[in-house]
């Protein structure tokens, strides 16, 4: 009852908060402030003169709102056009253009543009669901009951970017002007633009009157990514079964063995011509199997207590992973479970590095399903590949059973265990003691200073 009630109320103040940002200036919010606070003083006339400040801001109030209505845009005085790049990346700067053309005969003076992002509120479901930080002492525990600390995470997760307001030339009369817009994501996902507004101040410069243009698009942020040390992945080329139909033609045997009937998915490469013309039939030249070096990466997507740092530095260490290894010659499966059990394949002309980047972007938490779902995964792929990569966010005691049996099918392994911030002191390696070159503790907050030290 008391977590629907605060659910409710933040749902308010969050859209009440909005509503404001839109329809007043930072001018117009100190003055809407000082005269909440003025009626507050200014309550009993015959005690205080307080209530001549609240008059006064009120009646400007007043006239800005007069101003705005009567001052409106009409319908079709803009048209608009948003260019957006591919891809942006969390915590860098990312730059578009919008243009602007004035669809009137008048000239248009201190218009200012303000994106229209997609509603981050969470739902109730959502709310409800997300796991309380843990609570170390008085103060904590009593965020964890109100769940201020949780709704902050989730709008911060569903509004991985705020786009500021921009001003706008002068427009000419049927003019068009390109504003650049820039703004700095802070974490990965999808930033979805609903719309814009072209807005513009009163003659106070306290209320905007604006005109909303529906504009819908979307921008995939990738993960942040660190700088990597060159690594020298292990692991020998591997058979195999039935082959990579899409990859291209670079593995350790190309010896022709057979002729046979075409089948949907042979490569056109492979048609035998002479043949074809003798038969009248689509006929195939059949090659050994391919044996090629294919490397796993496995991303823990089971963070315990609902540790939401430790998994998004661990996102960003498997993209890291991803943009370091070549693939041009090789194979990499990323192994993960979200709703499902996924593989997903880049390298050799199979998928792009981009694609690969693009999924990681987009990766949650798993809720509903243990880690024995990923270690079932991982052991139906193993014998396909050369080495394994993996990015775990504890090292329990499930973790170390999956290496050892990774180890007793003799797949060479680089083990990265990511931890929160309060994590101290070393971590035993376990199953990976024999190779203490290859397991590592990753520190949020230090993730890029123990990269270097590899």
């Amino acid at each position: 009852m008391f977590r629907r009630f605060f659910y409710r109320s933040y749902r308010r103040l969050f859209a009440s908060a909005r509503w404001l940002s839109r329809r007043f200036t930072r001018a117009g919010e100190f003055a809407l402030g000082l005269m909440m606070l003025a009626a507050a003083i200014g309550a009993d006339t015959h005690q205080t003169t307080a209530y001549q400040a609240f008059a006064f801001l009120a009646a400007m109030l007043g006239v800005s709102a007069l101003w705005t209505i009567l001052r409106r845009f009409g319908p079709g005085a803009f048209s608009v056009q948003r260019l957006l790049p591919r891809f942006g990346t969390a915590g860098r700067a990312v730059t578009y253009a919008v243009r602007v053309k004035n669809e009137s005969p008048r000239l248009q003076q201190g218009v200012v543009l303000l994106e229209d992002l997609e509603d981050p509120r969470p739902s109730w479901q959502e709310f409800a669901a997300q796991p309380p930080r843990k609570a170390r002492d008085a103060v904590a525990w009593l965020d964890g009951l109100i769940g201020a600390s949780r709704w902050r995470d989730l709008v911060a997760r569903k509004q991985p970017a705020t786009i500021g307001t921009q001003a706008v030339p002068d427009l000419p009369p049927r003019g068009e002007v390109e504003v650049r817009v820039e703004f700095t994501p802070q974490r990965r996902g999808r930033v979805h633009f609903t719309g814009m507004m072209l807005a513009r101040p009163d003659v106070f410069g306290m209320m905007l009157g604006h005109r909303h243009l529906p504009l819908p698009q979307s921008l995939c942020i990738l993960p942040k990514r660190y700088i990597l040390p060159p690594i020298a992945m292990p692991g020998t080329r591997q058979y195999q079964t039935a082959g990579v139909a899409q990859a291209t033609s670079v593995g350790q045997s190309d010896e022709f063995v057979a002729l046979r009937d075409y089948r949907p998915g042979d490569p056109l490469r492979h048609i035998h011509w002479k043949s074809v013309a003798k038969t009248d039939r689509l006929i195939v030249r059949e090659h050994e199997d391919e044996f090629f070096v294919r490397h796993a990466l496995i991303l823990d997507t089971f963070a315990a207590g609902g540790d939401e740092e430790a998994f998004e530095e661990a996102v960003s260490v498997a993209s890291s992973f991803v943009c370091t290894i070549q693939t041009q010659e090789s194979l990499l499966d990323l192994l993960f479970v979200g709703p499902e059990a996924y593989c997903f394949t880049a390298g050799r002309g199979v998928g792009h590095v981009d694609r690969m980047l693009e999924i990681l972007a987009g990766v949650s938490t798993c809720a509903d399903k243990s880690f024995p779902a990923l270690e079932s995964l991982v052991l139906r792929h193993a014998p396909l590949v050369s080495g394994c990569v993996c990015v775990f966010l504890s090292w329990d005691a499930s973790r170390q059973r999956l290496v050892r049996l990774l180890q007793g099918l003799r797949v060479p392994l680089r083990v990265c265990v990511v931890t929160g911030a309060g994590q101290t002191g070393a971590l035993d390696p376990g199953p990976m003691k024999n190779e203490p070159r290859h397991f590592h503790l990753l520190r949020a907050g230090k993730i890029q200073e123990e990269l270097s030290r590899w």
